[in-house]
């Protein structure tokens, strides 16, 4: 798979979002392993830059689309490896199909080639509490290669 990214790690020729996370004493349990809700933050970093590199800020995007909000409707976690403590790790975030109001993403936490956390997500979009469309802007830019 290519691994081409923009500075910001934007996918870039279809290739997914990467986002570097450094383990810290704070994200392990009394075993010096990764605690499993850490995961749940690191996951959530690289949803979050995807978005960043691919249309700005969120608090910009909320703003400018009157109240957007993204919020976790489902997520299914297959935990492989452990990660410890000042472990490197690369957070991999691509879009695997978008709806109406939702998105599914597919998401790896890795650490080099290993595959520690697999993860399929479904973000919804929201504002006032009620699911919207997707903003077509952003669905074009969210959009895998083939899907529009």
């Amino acid at each position: 798979m290519s691994a081409q990214t923009s500075p910001t790690g934007a996918p870039t020729d279809d290739a997914p979002h990467r986002l570097g996370v450094r383990v810290y004493y704070e994200d392990t349990d009394f075993s010096g392993f990764v605690y499993h809700a850490s995961y749940l933050r690191f996951l959530e970093r690289g949803r979050t830059e995807l978005l960043r590199g691919l249309a700005g800020d969120q608090s910009d995007l909320h703003r400018e689309a009157r109240g957007l909000v993204f919020v976790v409707r489902r997520m299914a976690l297959d935990f492989i490896r452990p990660a410890r403590m000042d472990d490197q790790l690369t957070i991999v975030t691509r879009t695997r199909q978008l709806r109406g109001a939702s998105m599914q993403l597919a998401q790896e936490v890795r650490r080099g080639d290993d595959l520690l956390v697999a993860a399929d997500v479904t973000v919804a979009c929201v504002r006032d509490g009620r699911a919207i469309r997707l903003p077509e802007a952003l669905r074009r830019l969210l959009a895998p290669s083939g899907e529009a």
